[in-house]
């Protein structure tokens, strides 16, 4: 459905985006994920024809998005980071004007609207004001801008920040609901998103992919990494400093700290001749630490993701 091959573009002496290559299939929703700054909001306004790429080759159904960048339009629904909405008008006067802009046929702007309001669930409003919507509801006007001529592709570009957790959640089965019917490019640095609404997932960082793949083939790619969680009363960077000389330790991170001086570091090993735990166990007897938790962790999205935005950086 959508080819992106050796894309780069270049902002003065500074590179967004670095030989950037992947593809979208037909009917998948795939999850763009990536840090604030990696390129990910260049790479969707480079797709939908927004901005042209310095190098590169974008292609929707083999038409070159720059090339024959209106044919590519309308295949597209774009949903950008800045919902663009005009807040003066109505809900239904927008919708007819997205309709009129889209070329819709204006005997069929009522059944677009219709249609859209009930795919949306818009009723209650749509004949409000947006500036009176709350934050949710004007990210559902958002998705029916993007959807009202019925393009094959969605593209979606952090479609619930700054919504509240409830917000959240109806977005999120709203895209679920929309992702069963079209292709949806989902970009976002929200991990809950990736792992609640994508079949793949791309990682982006520092204008570069770093991987890509299903969510359990990224997670198969740590076989042989161990993760361990402890959680120690003890000094921070003590401990960590001791905990970093264990053999085979490639990190220790600290994820979670209490005001009482409890901290919780996750420590990353390559391999291990034996159950790395006995060693941090001994180790906190030995430097008279208090040893609260200490537990195998399976490593997840999250610990990928961030792994690779670390070692990437």
């Amino acid at each position: 459905m959508i080819s992106v091959q050796n894309l780069t573009k270049q902002y003065g002496e500074q590179k967004a985006l670095d030989g950037v290559s992947f593809d979208v299939r037909d009917g998948e929703v795939l999850g763009f994920l990536g840090p604030n700054g990696a390129g990910k909001s260049t790479t969707m306004k480079i797709i939908t024809g927004f901005i042209s790429p310095t190098s590169g080759t974008v292609k929707v159904d083999d038409i070159d998005a720059v090339d024959d960048s209106f044919q590519v339009r309308q295949r597209i629904g774009y949903l950008p980071e800045t919902n663009p909405l005009y807040t003066e008008m109505k809900v239904y006067e927008y919708l007819r004007f997205v309709a009129s802009a889209r070329q819709i046929p204006k005997d069929k702007h009522t059944g677009a609207i219709r249609h859209m309001v009930d795919v949306c669930g818009l009723k209650d409003v749509i004949g409000k004001s947006i500036d009176a919507l709350s934050k949710g509801y004007r990210q559902r006007v958002g998705l029916a801008q993007a959807m009202i001529h019925n393009p094959d592709i969605l593209i979606l570009d952090e479609p619930t920040s700054g919504l509240d957790p409830n917000q959240i959640v109806e977005i999120r089965d709203l895209i679920k609901r929309i992702g069963q019917e079209k292709t949806v490019i989902l970009s976002t640095h929200i991990l809950p998103e990736v792992t609640a609404t994508c079949s793949r997932v791309v990682i982006i960082n520092n204008g570069r992919i770093v991987a890509q793949g299903t969510t359990s083939e990224l997670t198969a790619q740590t076989a042989g990494r161990e993760v361990v969680y402890a959680k120690i009363r003890g000094h921070r960077d003590t401990v960590r400093s001791t905990l970093s000389e264990y053999r085979h330790v490639q990190n220790v991170s600290v994820v979670d700290e209490e005001p009482n001086g409890v901290v919780g570091f996750s420590i990353e090993l390559s391999s291990s001749d034996g159950d790395a735990r006995e060693s941090i166990f001994r180790s906190a007897v030995s430097n008279n630490w208090a040893l609260l938790e200490l537990y195998r962790k399976q490593e997840n999205l999250e610990d990928v993701f961030r792994r690779l935005t670390r070692e990437e950086s």
